[in-house]
């Protein structure tokens, strides 16, 4: 069997670039010398990668948080079922402050997107007001998320 190939239009990451990725998976302040130092680039050379890393939307550097820790108590996921052009519903709930995952599927949904609300009552206001009142939309299944086992973000590069 062969390789994998890049998407087109997404360029392969040589091994120094998915070096510095995996170091800062590990963790997202890791300084760009002690970056240098584990891959043998100097602190300049490992910033120059970082910010094209950044800026061709390879990776981004962003705080997590524990929506639980924040303030938003109820998170879930929902299915839609869709008619018409899949990609202007995905982009109105990409739209939505409270959707911070939309996902385009095969199977028994057209659309999976994950919302982080403040409580049920808010939950219930995104989903009756926002999604559901959609153009194209046709049904929602939510599914409410009652503990969180996982969630990594060190997936690597292949």
């Amino acid at each position: 069997m062969g390789t994998r190939r890049p998407a087109p239009g997404h360029p392969a990451l040589d091994d120094v670039s998915k070096a510095i990725v995996e170091q800062l998976q590990e963790d997202g302040r890791r300084p760009y010398a002690t970056i240098g130092k584990a891959i043998g680039l100097s602190e300049a050379a490992v910033r120059q990668r970082v910010q094209r890393l950044t800026d061709s939307g390879v990776m981004q550097i962003v705080a997590v948080t524990d929506p639980l820790q924040v303030g938003f108590s109820r998170q879930a996921m929902i299915g839609l079922k869709c008619e018409g052009d899949l990609s202007l519903v995905a982009d109105a709930l990409a739209a939505m402050t409270e959707v911070d995952y939309v996902v385009i599927t095969a199977g028994g949904f057209d659309l999976l997107c994950e919302v982080v609300c403040e409580d049920d009552d808010h939950l219930l206001e995104v989903l009756n007001q926002k999604i559901r009142s959609l153009p194209g939309v046709r049904t929602t299944e939510t599914f409410v998320y009652l503990k969180l086992r996982k969630q990594l973000y060190n997936w690597g590069t292949r």
